[in-house]
């Protein structure tokens, strides 16, 4: 059996992402998400919009802490109900709300449809069942395959994503392999379905940089090869600045700047933003430089500041900035901030 590939490409630049229909892919409005711990009721998402287009990679970064990861995993439904609790929102897929599905739907679009990278494999794939079996599953139970044709695209999928010897590594168990050859595994098994979005949540965390940009290309390759949407979660903005086409910045689970790629790296405009691209290590040509931080840490979400939450951590904070809490608004052609004191573009 062969596999199907389509043709969008990748790659940083917005140029190159395929938007025929005019129409988002997914689009997410007004999530809300909160959690009941015993201090009280912590908002981990407090109102997030964006959207995800057609064959493009959307980077959403910000600290630990943010909401970015329980952001993501909302969109298929993931959270423990309780403690979690999805206040508010729609995420609009196909012209469904996701969160209005049944069990039986949601069940159908989680890695059919809509496929996720967890953070770690070790403790995402099954320690008692081996790479293969896991994969055929995610095939049978999408696709309708055989378990002989499964097999046969699942060999297939793990030499498409670099595992050497895939006719005897597919019977393997997770802590047989390495944490690249793990990071693999879960790479292939969500595009065994060749979904039409792939969420990547810190897909390079706890791998040596020579891996990480191995697994980089590889996700970025068979983006190009599948046509997928990619939802790209990081703290690390140089991962952005290869991949992303556009960026959506979170700070105490809301998104406080979001634009193309470009415009973020050349001309961001909230103080949290300009202060994590000043925090990036430069080596520069006879010349030491000093490693900026941000002052102070992220706030209590149970407790935030009036006003607007990085307020207390910003150089540029006005009156109103700890009073009011700023509202996102357009500054440029797909350039929206929430901050009093940004410029317009």
């Amino acid at each position: 059996m062969r596999l199907r590939f389509g043709g969008a490409a990748s790659g940083s630049g917005e140029d190159q992402v395929m938007t025929s229909d005019g129409q988002s892919l997914l689009h997410v409005e007004d999530l809300r998400i909160q959690f009941r711990v015993p201090d009280g009721i912590l908002p981990a998402v407090d109102g997030i919009d964006y959207r995800l287009d057609r064959g493009e990679t959307l980077g959403i970064v910000g600290e630990s802490g943010s909401g970015k990861t329980v952001s993501s995993l909302a969109l298929l439904r993931l959270l423990e109900t309780p403690p979690a609790e999805i206040k508010s929102g729609r995420v609009m897929f196909e012209g469904r709300d996701l969160l209005q599905l049944s069990e039986n739907e949601i069940s159908d679009v989680r890695g059919r449809s809509i496929a996720m990278i967890f953070q770690e494999p070790m403790t995402s794939l099954n320690p008692v069942m081996t790479v293969g079996t896991q994969i055929d599953e995610a095939l049978v139970r999408h696709l309708g395959l055989s378990r002989r044709e499964a097999r046969a695209r699942t060999i297939e999928l793990l030499n498409l994503v670099g595992i050497p010897s895939p006719q005897r590594n597919v019977d393997g168990y997770p802590h047989q392999l390495s944490g690249g050859m793990r990071q693999r595994v879960m790479i292939a098994l969500a595009l065994s379905c060749e979904p039409k979005i792939l969420i990547a949540d810190e897909p390079t965390t706890a791998l040596d940089v020579t891996i990480q940009a191995q697994i980089l290309d590889l996700i970025l390759g068979l983006q190009e090869k599948f046509g997928t949407s990619i939802l790209l979660i990081t703290h690390d903005l140089a991962v952005i600045a290869e991949t992303a086409h556009r960026v959506a910045v979170m700070y105490a689970g809301r998104i406080v700047e979001s634009a193309p790629v470009k415009t973020i790296f050349s001309a961001a405009q909230h103080p949290y933003t300009q202060g994590l691209l000043r925090s990036i290590p430069r080596i520069e040509r006879n010349r030491v430089t000093t490693l900026s931080e941000i002052p102070g840490s992220v706030p209590n979400l149970i407790r935030l500041p009036s006003g607007c939450a990085f307020a207390p951590r910003c150089p540029s904070a006005i009156a109103q900035c700890r009073a009011e809490r700023p509202m996102p608004r357009a500054i440029a052609p797909d350039h929206v901030v929430s901050c009093w004191v940004a410029a317009d573009g």
